[in-house]
């Protein structure tokens, strides 16, 4: 099954890369709260994809 938390976030930052500008400051919003949730319930391995993931959000904004 996974790591539910992990997948949610994943999906989360997906939808933020895709978002449109009107939508981005909510989209990113979101996804920093499902990183944020993801991180404490991880693996050391979806920690360091978790990470990338909040940078590639921090270039976004």
């Amino acid at each position: 099954m996974g790591n539910q938390l992990f997948q949610e976030a994943r999906r989360f930052v997906e939808t933020a890369k895709s978002a449109n500008p009107a939508e981005l400051d909510s989209a990113v919003g979101k996804a920093k709260n499902a990183l944020s949730s993801a991180y404490a319930n991880s693996t050391v391995a979806e920690q360091a994809q978790l990470q990338q993931m909040q940078q590639e959000l921090e270039q976004m904004t």
